[in-house]
């Protein structure tokens, strides 16, 4: 039996995370003031009092969910004594969640982890203005499909595969005047619906090249170590540990597909029975069960969560 944690990405945040956690544990507490000082402002009091439409802004909500997953992670290891070497065979994160998994296993710093998805946030917004590129979800169809999808709705513009989040949705992105298509182009595919998603950029397509950039020149300057336990990279769905490939491979994935579906059949091919979602929600674990059926996975993101967890994690 071995154990992966893995950690959320953008969707799943919402007003009032880790409030309990920093008010019931210091450790937690600690976590949220060193992002508020690493990024110069309270983040954590518009992710506890909102407004709902500022944390959900890029810049804000990458940041956001890291801190929560990381202080989930301080409570843990100060708390009651669990350690990622011992307990953990992989880390993985879905998209930004991929540098929660990175710090976690202490590949950069805490305070770096945030200044770097406050970077990535306003890097995303800024590659494409405003009504130039879409997403969407498509039901019911399994990746091969989807890019065959893709590349009749594309008609000379971008449209790519940016996740395979498990075997019957994945997510395209690109021009909106692309994804606008694509109901249509999958109608012979047999497409059930293509479910257009309420994002603010068409993340995780060449579009996002700008950001790719700059995300290459921040990585660039950030001291990095190997981490504890290996991490599986979004883009090669499979472990790495050397600090230059992650910092090719966090560069890679601001425009690349994040194989999620591939990444978790990884780790239970490696012998990963138990999932625990380390962060807010628990759409990483609604995934893993329609990935593999045998898989258990566990939402940890609250004080109650961590006490039914922790021991078995010693």
């Amino acid at each position: 039996m071995a154990r992966a944690f893995v950690f959320p990405g953008q969707g799943s945040q919402a007003v009032g995370m880790g409030k309990a956690l920093a008010d019931t544990y210091p450790a937690a507490r600690a976590v949220f003031d060193e992002v508020d000082d690493a990024l110069g402002q309270k983040l954590s009091d518009i992710m506890w009092s909102g407004p709902a439409e500022t944390l959900t802004l890029t810049e804000n909500a990458q940041p956001a969910l890291m801190a929560v997953s990381m202080a989930v992670m301080a409570v843990l290891e100060k708390e009651h004594g669990v350690s990622l070497a011992r307990s953990v065979k992989f880390v993985a994160g879905h998209s930004l969640g991929e540098y929660a998994a990175l710090a976690a296993a202490g590949t950069f710093s805490l305070a770096d982890a945030a200044r770097l998805l406050r970077l990535r946030g306003q890097a995303m917004q800024k590659a494409v203005p405003v009504g130039v590129g879409a997403m969407a979800a498509l039901l019911g169809v399994s990746v091969e499909t989807a890019r065959k999808i893709a590349a009749e709705a594309a008609q000379g513009d971008v449209c790519d595969v940016a996740n395979d989040n498990d075997p019957g949705q994945v997510v395209l992105s690109g021009h909106k005047t692309a994804i606008d298509r694509v109901a249509e182009a999958g109608k012979a595919h047999g497409l059930r619906r293509a479910m257009p998603l309420p994002v603010s950029a068409p993340f995780h397509c060449r579009l996002m090249q700008p950001a790719a950039d700059a995300m290459a020149e921040a990585l660039a300057k950030v001291a990095m170590k190997a981490p504890i336990v290996p991490v599986i990279s979004n883009v090669l769905a499979q472990p790495i540990s050397d600090p230059d490939e992650i910092r090719r491979r966090l560069v890679e994935q601001v425009t690349g597909t994040v194989r999620w579906r591939e990444c978790v059949l990884a780790m239970a091919a490696a012998g990963v029975t138990e999932f625990y979602e380390i962060g807010t929600g628990k759409v990483l674990s609604g995934l893993a069960g329609r990935i593999d059926k045998a898989l258990k996975s566990t939402p940890v993101g609250t004080p109650e969560d961590i006490k039914a967890v922790a021991a078995g994690l010693v």
